[in-house]
């Protein structure tokens, strides 16, 4: 595959990298992709429209609101109309304004009003990158889900060296023909994926149940993170506070019976994510009325176990998922007490996730795990917000799923 034929705008910014834009245009420009370009008020400084729109064949959208630019085209409607969005050189101010949400002019307006993936080509003075609110915006803007390509290390404009060189247009376009091919590729093969995700309510009577502190947020980030991708996902949730895209088929169950019966609904799929805390019990005989205090202590509460979701997906011989991916929340032995689990579920990953600390795991918004695969290897992902890690499993099993696919054929 090439990349041809996609929707793309680039937005310039100030810097002396801003006349390699000319070059990534015109790579882009022959291999038949529609360019528009927004021109910032600093980048104006070193390049001008008239080359912008000589090579573009495109008006050049200047950073300024104008009633004849909104006229033609709002900013609404040019960031709905790219494919993705490039901002090169992207400069430590320009990540500043990003990483707060700015919306001050037209390049940050259309950028917070995309829906699309955003590419930042950083480019700085070494010092400037590696000065700690650089590097706290960068991975606020990572969090974010931003892209990034670079910096490189080399010489700059002022003579000194490292870590801050702008990636050159020919590694920019491999980049994003790369990306592309990647999306395309995903897209033909038409995957689809389930998630669970939340916890399940285990009732003793119309009023009480066995429950847990499990939020939904990982498993909610994790469906995002797949549909971004162009994985078609339905989200299997039990009772949580989020309020859920309407891009996402979402499907509200109670109970780990009504998890267990939508889950083979939903079959057959190509990946199974299993991120629910699901209540390994339930009670044996539920009341029809609220049980009274009326004694000390309350009778022994008989239990029986619950399916086992993960393990029916695994050991499933009919429609067993391509890639199958469980979850371990532990409170001790993290590592050793997964891969136990993974060995004995059969899964192809297990994310290993300690759930005894306040600050990470069960309501929270960030979380800490290990990726543990089949064949013992262990990918750990520091403390970070959830829809990062989301993005980190989601790739791991779209590259799985394609070096699979490529096996088979």
């Amino acid at each position: 595959m090439s990349l041809e034929n996609k929707k793309i705008l680039i937005i310039i910014g100030g810097g002396i990298s801003a006349y390699k834009s000319l070059d990534l245009i015109r790579l882009l420009r022959k291999s038949n992709n529609e360019i528009k370009a927004i021109l910032t008020k600093s980048g104006k400084e070193f390049v001008t429209p008239l080359s912008i729109t000589t090579l573009t064949k495109s008006k050049t959208f200047e950073d300024i609101f104008d009633k004849n630019s909104e006229a033609e085209i709002d900013h609404i409607t040019l960031s709905r109309w790219a494919d993705l969005i490039i901002v090169l050189p992207t400069t430590a101010n320009f990540m500043t304004k990003l990483a707060i949400g700015k919306a001050e002019d037209l390049a940050t307006t259309v950028i917070l009003a995309s829906n699309k993936d955003i590419l930042l080509v950083p480019a700085m003075n070494v010092r400037m990158w590696i000065h700690k609110a650089t590097q706290k915006n960068f991975k606020i803007l990572q969090d974010y889900g931003y892209l990034f390509i670079g910096p490189e290390k080399g010489e700059m404009a002022c003579g000194e060296y490292g870590e801050g060189k702008m990636s050159s247009p020919r590694q920019i376009y491999s980049f994003i023909e790369s990306y592309f091919n990647k999306r395309d590729l995903v897209k033909k093969k038409n995957f689809k994926a389930l998630v669970t995700s939340g916890p399940t309510r285990e009732y003793l009577d119309p009023v009480r149940y066995v429950s847990n502190e499990s939020s939904g947020k990982q498993g909610y980030e994790i469906a995002l993170a797949l549909d971004k991708l162009g994985i078609q996902t339905t989200l299997i949730t039990g009772p949580t506070g989020i309020s859920f895209q309407k891009s996402i088929k979402t499907k509200k169950i109670i109970s780990a019976d009504d998890m267990f019966n939508e889950v083979k609904k939903t079959l057959p799929v190509d990946v199974a994510i299993c991120a629910a805390a699901v209540s390994d019990y339930k009670p044996l005989k539920k009341s029809k009325n609220k049980l009274k205090k009326d004694q000390d202590n309350l009778e022994i509460i008989e239990l029986k176990k619950n399916e086992d979701i993960l393990e029916y997906l695994c050991k499933n011989n009919k429609y067993r998922p391509k890639v199958v991916v469980g979850f371990s929340a532990e409170t001790e032995h993290l590592i050793k007490n997964s891969i136990t689990k993974l060995k004995k579920k059969n899964c192809d990953f297990i994310v290993a996730n300690e759930v005894s600390k306040k600050d990470i795991g069960f309501n929270s918004d960030l979380n800490k795990v290990s990726i543990i695969d089949n064949n013992g290897k262990i990918k750990t992902i520091k403390k970070n917000k959830k829809s990062f890690i989301a993005s980190k499993i989601a790739n791991i099993v779209l590259d799985k799923l394609l070096i699979d696919d490529e096996n088979i054929n």
